[in-house]
Formats: C-alpha cells, sequence, structure tokens
C-alpha cells in the first residue's frame, strides 16, 4: 500500500549483493546440518489420542450416530445444537479428547471435556514418571508433562483446545469468548509446546504470559469493551533454530489449523492475530484462505511471511509489522532459496505493511511487556481504536485509510 512503509531507521548499510551472499551461505550450512533439532517426542499423549478417536469413531449418543473427528465446523454446530445438556454433558465426559478438540462444539463444552482429558493425560504421565522402565530421561519428561496438566486442569481456566499427542497441542481463552465484540489470538513461534506453553520465569516470553499481558492492556485501555484473548499454541512448532525453524512446512500445517481456529470461533466478532516470529509465518501462509472477520494481521519479530509484499499475502485483512531496532531476527536474511527462508522482510518499505512503533520493547521477545509501545500498540488494534495506533514513524502513515482515524 502505497505511502504506508517509511524507510526504517538503522536499516542494513551492507549492499544487497553482500547480504544475498551471506544469506546463501546461511542456507548451506543449514542444509549441511540437518537433523539439529531432531528431538524425542512423547508417545503416551499419541495412544490416548488415537484411543480416544477410535472409540469416537464407533460411538452412537441415544442410538444417534455422532459426526466425524473432522467433520465441518457447520456439521458439528448442528450436532450439538440438537442435543440437550445431559447428552453433551455425557460425550465430553466420555469422549473428552474428542469433544476438547472438535471445531462447532460450544466453548463453555469444550472447556470442560478439556478439563477431563487434561486430568486423563496426567494420571498417564504420573504413572511414567514412576516407571522404572523408561530412560531417566522420559521419566523426567513425563513428570514435568505431568505437572503441566495439572496446573492446566485447575479451576477458572478455559482450555479451548488441547491434545497430549507428541510434544502437545494447547489453546487457551481469557475474558468471554460467547459475548465478545473481537477476539485477539496470539500465534506464538519456535519452541512452543506444552510444556513451554506457560512459565514462572520469563512469563512473557510464553504464549500464556503474551496473552494475559495483552489482555490485561485491553481491559485497561477500554474497560467497557467485550473483548477475549486466546493463547494459541495449535500447532506443532519447530525447536530450535535449524531447519524446521527455516522452512515453511510445519508453518503450512499451523496455518491450516490456524484457519480452522478463526473459522469456528462462536459469534460473529471481529478477529485480530497477533504473530510472533515463527508465528508469523504461519499466519503469512494462512493469510490467503483465513475469513474475512479476520480484520487485522500483527506481526512482530517477523523472519517474513513467505510473499514478497502484503499484496502477495491476497489477504482483505490489514498487515501490519514491527520490529525493536536491538531484535536478532533483523539479521536473519529475509529471502527464500530453494524452500529455505521466509522471504521479504515485513518492516521493510517495499513489502507495504503498516508500521507500528514498539518504543521501549526490547530485544526479540520484549513485545508484550507493559509499559512498551508494541504492547500499547496491539492493544489498541485489538480493541479497534487504530485512531490512537502510534506509527513507528512517528506521523499517520500507518493508520492512513482506515475509516474513523486521523489519517483518513
Amino acid at each position: 500500500m502505497p505511502g504506508l512503509a517509511p524507510s526504517i531507521v538503522g536499516a542494513d548499510p551492507r549492499p544487497a549483493a553482500l547480504r544475498t551472499l551471506l544469506a546463501l551461505a546461511v542456507v548451506f550450512i543449514m542444509l549441511a546440518t540437518t537433523g539439529w533439532t531432531a528431538v524425542h517426542r512423547p508417545d503416551a499423549g499419541t495412544s490416548l489420542r488415537a484411543a480416544a478417536l477410535a472409540s469416537w469413531a464407533t460411538a452412537r449418543i441415544d442410538g444417534r450416530p455422532l459426526p466425524p473427528a473432522d467433520a465441518p465446523v457447520r456439521t458439528v454446530a448442528r450436532f450439538f445444537a440438537g442435543l440437550d445438556g445431559s447428552q453433551r454433558a455425557r460425550l465430553a465426559e466420555g469422549y473428552p479428547l474428542v469433544v476438547g478438540n472438535l471445531d462447532g462444539a460450544p466453548a463453555a463444552l469444550r472447556y470442560r471435556a478439556n478439563l477431563r482429558g487434561l486430568e486423563q493425560a496426567e494420571r498417564v504421565e504420573d504413572a511414567r514418571s514412576r516407571d522404572v522402565s523408561l530412560t531417566p530421561a522420559d521419566r523426567s519428561t513425563a513428570s514435568r508433562r505431568s505437572h503441566r496438566f495439572a496446573s492446566l486442569a485447575e479451576p477458572g481456566r478455559q482450555i479451548l483446545s488441547f491434545d497430549p499427542t507428541g510434544n502437545g497441542r494447547v489453546a487457551e481463552v481469557f475474558g468471554d469468548l460467547d459475548k465478545a465484540d473481537r477476539i485477539s489470538v496470539v500465534v506464538p513461534g519456535v519452541d512452543t509446546d506444552v510444556l513451554t506453553f506457560e512459565r514462572s520465569q520469563r512469563r512473557l516470553t510464553a504464549p500464556v504470559g503474551m496473552a494475559q499481558s495483552l489482555y490485561e492492556a485491553q481491559r485497561t485501555q477500554a474497560p467497557g469493551s467485550r473483548t477475549a484473548v486466546i493463547a494459541w499454541a495449535g500447532y506443532t512448532a519447530p525447536t530450535g533454530v535449524g531447519m524446521d525453524a527455516a522452512t515453511g512446512r510445519m508453518a503450512m500445517d499451523g496455518a491450516l489449523r490456524l484457519e480452522a481456529l478463526t473459522a469456528a470461533l462462536p459469534g460473529d466478532a471481529g478477529v485480530a492475530l497477533f504473530c510472533h516470529s515463527y508465528g508469523s509465518v504461519v499466519c503469512g501462509v494462512a493469510a490467503h484462505a483465513l475469513p474475512r472477520r479476520v480484520s487485522d494481521v500483527v506481526v512482530a519479530g517477523s523472519p517474513g511471511m513467505r510473499a514478497d509484499s502484503v499484496a502477495g499475502l491476497h489477504t482483505s485483512a490489514r498487515v501490519w509489522a514491527t520490529r525493536d531496532s536491538g531484535d536478532w531476527i533483523a539479521d536473519v536474511p529475509h529471502v527464500e532459496v530453494g524452500g529455505v527462508g521466509h522471504g521479504a522482510d515485513p518492516v521493510s518499505p517495499e513489502f507495504g505493511s503498516r508500521l507500528l512503533s514498539s518504543a521501549g520493547a526490547k530485544l526479540h521477545t520484549g513485545y508484550f511487556e507493559p509499559g512498551t509501545g508494541s504492547l500499547d500498540n496491539f492493544a489498541k488494534i485489538g480493541t479497534g481504536a487504530f485512531g490512537s495506533v502510534v506509527c513507528a514513524s512517528g506521523d499517520d502513515a500507518c493508520r492512513r485509510g482506515i475509516s474513523g482515524t486521523d489519517g483518513d
């Protein structure tokens, strides 16, 4: 979008040819070291989920067949709309690892089912943690997973999805999802799984901390607004900085899951995505297929969105971008060669994003810190207060063309 992307202060002055050579060198090094990030993925959750799916496939409720676990959202919604409260409860209690992940099922029912699913998975991992036939490392991992599942199952938590398969996938809601006028989704990057979904130390580097911080900022800025924020670790993210993080393979699967999430959200609330690091790759891949209710895609510390420009994303959503001057992601080559790399820099003038201030943010993980310009802007976008968004350029460039703002 012309005029929306002013030059970035501190842009890399090195000649383009040199940057390209450096990028190619990085690509060749990564290709030569494939396997850096290969990790053991727990198998207990896999068997637990598989058993639940197999049982669901042949089950009936009062003589009625159940919809397939991968049925379209509308099919699932119609099915549950035709059940009474007792029937819904029986399915949630009997098949928690299916009902808790069914897009189209009522949110409150999914919360209830996932509480039971977490309790089941916690018991399995607790038993594994004391199984002397396992290696000490596997017992330690099982113990950590057991404690994490117990934490997620604490009263009052609203777990929208939970799948213990592999390293695990999970999503949590802050606020009232059914009554929200606007919904924000935090899409995290590498090293995100069920164990790192929340952290007691460095809290704001984990999805739960990011989402809580955004939700609190929204409530402070617009106390009368009805918003909900989702901490979404609903895809298998790369582990570490290796080949998985340098390619779009995991982003492809993540994009499909993100599309399904946004299509299944209740009501007609507008949706904003807040995509950090590799999460911005997921959002970029998903952009063309997102429902129109997704009005804004915000990327922070992005290595690229696997597109050359905003136009190349083929989305009707507004695309915003920010990056702290000390963020190491700026040194990642913004190219794509043979499937490695994620393409153009979203904060470059040529890309065409609406550039946001991130004043006060520190390094790659500081964008959701209270008091930063980035979090303040995220909260404004999440509540629809576009007229007070602060642009990176200090003028109204990033607000131009938005109805009701000073830049309109």
